[in-house]
This record gives structure tokens, sequence and C-alpha cells, in this order.
């Protein structure tokens, strides 16, 4: 068997798959559907200060390719999730993260501090996407600066494994992630959703009750894979792709491409078996080729356009 054992920062994982934040809510909500003795981690809903009761229905409309969304981070809060959720979070049987996201730097440091003094936590991811309340017209995804302040003040708070989720949604994805990495990241999630929206023209209105939301599913391969190979360029911590992996095929991109891991989301609505599908198709894969473990299928891509390249020039 090939060795699927995949590492981000402190976190060793059984294999590359991470089923992403709010797709399979806390965890256990899905233990009926989802065999997780096949996943590798899996992503908590993402747990803010306060409960939230999130956004106003409708919050999901399908569209061409994909998924949009617009929950509002809807979450049950810091002390009930760690009073009450974390009890039947710790019976899956896989890794656990917790996706958190505060409103300001000090509710970052407060939260990461506070999930990763658990035992039952073993990473934490910083969910930076959501709208930063403090400079509604550049949001914090956006800034490398209040990315990287953020990242610090959790770094200070805890030695567990620290991932950093991107978005898109940056003309310069690049720097965001260059200065998440210098803050302290351990590994960078490439990347969470494009904002989007649809209209239902009969009632004249937009089709989300938010107006716009968040584009997942397939049509997302292709901009993230990019984004993946853009930065696996440039920084030396783990990747982990998102977006639109469906299969064995999409992942093995991602990993080509220099993802050390896949996050699975949207595809589980439809298959709960894709994450054991990818896995014996990354397995089925490695011993087609001869290589033993995952962690040498990571950026083989980018080593082959390497020596294509350098093949050109010595022509």
């Amino acid at each position: 068997m090939p060795d699927l054992r995949a590492t981000l920062g402190r976190l060793r994982l059984c294999n590359p798959t991470v089923l992403a934040s709010g797709t399979v809510g806390y965890g256990p909500e899905y233990a009926s559907l989802i065999d997780y003795t096949t996943v590798g981690a899996i992503v908590t809903k993402t747990i803010t200060p306060e409960p939230r009761a999130g956004n106003a229905p409708p919050r999901l409309k399908e569209t061409p390719g994909g998924l949009l969304n617009a929950i509002g981070l809807e979450n049950v809060g810091l002390e009930r999730f760690l009073s009450e959720k974390l009890r039947e979070v710790a019976t899956v049987p896989a890794a656990l993260i917790a996706s958190v996201a505060g409103f300001t730097v000090n509710e970052y440091a407060e939260l990461t501090g506070a999930v990763t003094a658990r035992e039952e936590i073993d990473a934490v991811e910083l969910n930076i996407s959501c709208p930063n309340v403090e400079r509604a017209r550049r949001p914090v995804w956006d800034d490398p600066e209040a990315v990287a302040e953020i990242t610090r003040a959790a770094r200070a708070t805890t030695e567990k494994t620290l991932l950093l989720k991107l978005s898109p949604n940056t003309a310069d994805i690049l720097s965001v992630a260059e200065a998440g990495e210098a803050a302290g990241a351990d590994a960078l999630v490439v990347a969470n959703t494009l904002s989007g929206m649809r209209i239902d023209v009969e009632a004249g209105t937009p089709s989300l009750g938010n107006t716009t939301g968040g584009l997942s599913g397939r049509a997302l391969l292709p901009v993230n894979l990019a984004n993946v190979w853009k930065i696996a360029g440039s920084v030396s911590i783990p990747i982990v792709g998102s977006g639109g992996i469906a299969d064995p095929g999409d992942a093995l991109e991602y990993i080509l491409a220099g993802a050390s891991a896949v996050q699975i989301g949207t595809a589980l609505f439809a298959d709960p078996e894709a994450p054991g599908r990818i896995v014996d198709g990354l397995a089925e894969y490695m011993r087609a080729h001869d290589i033993e473990s995952i962690e040498g299928c990571t950026g083989l891509a980018r080593k082959e356009k390497e020596r294509e390249w350098q093949r050109t020039t010595a022509d």
C-alpha cells in the first residue's frame, strides 16, 4: 500500500483528504453518511466569539457548474462549541481542525487560544474570508498587512498547526500568501469561494437573501488550481488545495500543482462517498506510477514543467 500520509506543520494526517469547513456541520451530523475512517481530517463549521443566526434565506442556490451559498457564519458561538459540541465532535475518527473567524485581531487570537487549549483540537484554520466590519471598503483577505497581523496574533497563542484559509477574491493572492507565511502560518488553504450571484427573473430579485454569495463546486477548480500553482512557486510551507474537487483526478491536479493535501466540500452534498473514492484513486495512481509516498507526488507537474523549460533553453 502506498504511503498516503500527509504533513501540515505539526499535524500528521493518515491521508491528504480534508473535509472543508461548513460542509459537514460540526462533524457528527454526517456520521451516518460519511465513513470518517477514510478521511484525513475534518474542519468544523466556523466558530465566532458569539452565536450567529446567519443570513436571511434563501441561503443556497444551484448554478451551472457549482453552488452559491450565503450562510453567514451561522454557529453556536465559542462557549457552546467548547461546552457542548466538542464532546460530540471528538467522537469523529479523524484529525480535528477548528475553523475560527473574528472581526478584530484580538478576537482571532482569543478564539485560536481557546480552541487549541483543548486536547481534542489538533489544529486551527483561520477563516479570513469574512468581511472585516472595521474596514468595509477593503476586506481583510485583500490586505497582506491585516492578514499578517491576524496570523501573528493567533500564532502567539498556540503551538499547534495554524492553517490560513485564503480568498480568491483578491487581485494579489500571492502577496497575501507570502504575508501569512512570514507571520507564522504553518500551511495555506488555497482557496475559499469566489463571490457570485443569481437573479430570479420572475420575481425580479436576487436569488439569495444576502444578494451575493460564495461560488463553490466544479466551476471553481480551474481558478483555485491556478492559485495553487502560483503560490507553490513562492512559499515553502504546505498548501491545501480547495475548490471543485469531486474525484481522484481533481485531487491529483491540485497535488501535482504543489498541494500537500486537498479539501473536499460541495461534492459531499451529492456524493458522501467521494473522500473514500478519492483516497482509493490516489493509491491506484501511485501504484501505477511506482510512487511510494503521496509527498512524492506534490509538485510533480511543476518539476516536469521546469525540466521542459530547461530542455528548451538548452536547445
